[in-house]
């Protein structure tokens, strides 16, 4: 129960927190959304230096405050999206009309991915770049330009790929799993088995043979699998609809944002769904093979105290989307002469 006991701790914290965040007004994030963004570099920076940041398997992702260690990216991710959507609101029509201040953000983003290749986080990197690039392209931003950032940002995660040696074998073995099983392949051979030995209905909860220290990772980045192997394929599926169903409500809080006109509400649920629909993919691309192996989490899913607090935090911020949206219907409601008890 040493996992469980863990993470249901971090859930009680993460539940306070998100309580105090989901009463703080959207106007509080977007006046603070560049303060918070600075941090982010700061702490960044603060995680590479030996002493204050701690390394595991090679990774230097945390810092570590004693009674638990927090992983610096799960938070870079939430404060990228609050920072991005105040500045499109901010600075939308320029976004749209000129290259600087469509580059401008993009900058500060990509400095941040950078300190995140530097520990190595690939897997972060990538969902927070994408993340703000469906941002600015929903923004409005020039086709043009919009194709250029993404040659350009194509082009440096190639590069990133080629001039590391881990990342090459971790590309080669995810063409082929199979041809260094119990070597690069170890990982993604394991999951395939995991996966393959569910069938239609599972194994059973609780029952799977890879988490028997066969498959690493197998509470973390390769959690779905291990799902796939108690839960078959009609578990796994039922578990994509509910990912779908998180992101589709994300999105439609974007569009009844949008016909309100508070942009930074809508950039806000934007992005959230566009982050848990990204970051789910993308586990669950690792595990199936589909994508190469990268070191990244199932969202609500996988253990993890820092991802626990700060998905409940975003959640409770976009709980605080959803209250406000609806204030802001009754208002008009009651502008046109009806009571909002009133049936529609």
């Amino acid at each position: 129960f040493f996992f469980l006991i863990r993470q249901l701790l971090f859930l009680s914290i993460g539940f306070v927190v998100g309580v105090l965040i989901y009463r703080l007004p959207l106007t509080v994030w977007e006046k603070y959304g560049p303060h918070l963004i600075i941090s982010s570099l700061v702490f960044l920076v603060l995680v590479l230096i030996p002493g204050i940041g701690k390394e595991v398997n090679g990774s230097r992702r945390w810092i570590d405050l004693g009674f638990f260690t927090v992983q610096v990216s799960e938070t870079v991710k939430l404060f990228v999206i609050v920072y991005l959507a105040g500045y499109l609101v901010r600075r939308g029509f320029l976004v749209q009309t000129t290259f600087g201040c469509f580059i401008r953000p993009l900058g500060l983003i990509c400095v941040a991915g950078a300190l995140l290749l530097l520990e190595p986080d690939f897997g972060a990197a990538v969902v927070i770049v994408a993340t703000s690039v469906i941002m600015i392209l929903v923004a409005g931003v020039r086709f043009k330009q919009f194709m250029v950032i993404v040659a350009v940002l194509g082009g440096v995660g190639a590069a990133a790929i080629m001039s590391s040696p881990y990342r090459l074998r971790r590309f080669g073995s995810f063409l082929d799993p199979f041809a260094d099983q119990y070597g690069t392949g170890y990982q993604l051979s394991n999951s395939l088995i995991a996966i393959g030995g569910g069938g239609l209905t599972g194994s059973g909860f609780g029952t799977s043979i890879q988490k028997m220290f066969y498959l690493p990772e197998s509470h973390t980045d390769f959690l779905f699998a291990i799902l796939c192997e108690e839960l078959g394929m009609l578990g796994a599926l039922f578990l994509i609809c509910i990912y779908s169903f998180i992101v589709w409500r994300c999105f439609r809080l974007a569009k009844i944002a949008d016909q309100q006109k508070n942009r930074f509400a809508g950039f806000l649920a934007l992005g959230i769904g566009s982050w848990v629909g990204l970051q789910s993919f993308i586990n669950m691309g690792v595990n199936l093979g589909i994508l190469p192996t990268k070191g990244i989490t199932l969202p609500l899913m996988s253990y993890g105290g820092s991802s626990a607090v700060v998905f409940c935090a975003t959640f409770s911020l976009l709980l605080r989307v959803e209250l406000e949206l609806r204030q802001n219907t009754h208002l008009a409601l009651r502008g046109r002469g009806f009571k909002s008890g009133d049936a529609l």
